[in-house]
């Protein structure tokens, strides 16, 4: 159930403090799909990337968009989706990228299948794999390797 205002506030309450790590990866949204707009979860996005970029200012992140979610295409995917573009602006790369893989958890009618997210939400252990497959090439990149 963790929102963007949750994050937000344990950043600001010394959930960081003290680490200086060369990368961060996000991906935060999908709970708020349900009371708030895709303006308000694009925002809080925007709102946790400049967090991080203040406190942590040699950190580089990578911002995922908000995964599909939902067996079929549906309004919460859509926001979801219009909430990742709202966020990928302030994507500068050269401190903050933005990179979408939900097409990666996909077949190729929109749907999500149980293998991927059991409970078309969240990852199994193969869309943890999936996951891991799409975004080592810009872990790696990011990480200078």
């Amino acid at each position: 159930g963790d929102q963007t205002q949750h994050v937000l506030w344990r950043l600001q309450n010394g959930e960081i403090a003290g680490i200086e790590p060369k990368l961060a990866i996000l991906m935060i949204g999908t709970n708020n799909s349900g009371p708030n707009t895709a303006q308000e979860i694009g925002e809080g996005i925007i709102a946790i990337c400049k967090t991080l970029r203040k406190d942590l200012p040699h950190t580089k992140i990578l911002l995922l968009a908000i995964f599909p979610r939902d067996e079929k295409p549906s309004k919460q995917r859509e926001k979801n989706a219009q909430a990742s573009k709202i966020a990928s602006t302030i994507a500068d790369n050269e401190w903050i990228y933005y990179l979408d893989i939900g097409d990666k958890f996909l077949n190729s009618d929109g749907t999500i299948s149980k293998e991927i997210m059991f409970d078309y939400l969240h990852l199994s252990e193969k869309g943890y794999q999936i996951e891991a497959q799409a975004i080592e090439p810009m872990v790696k990149k990011l990480m200078g390797e």
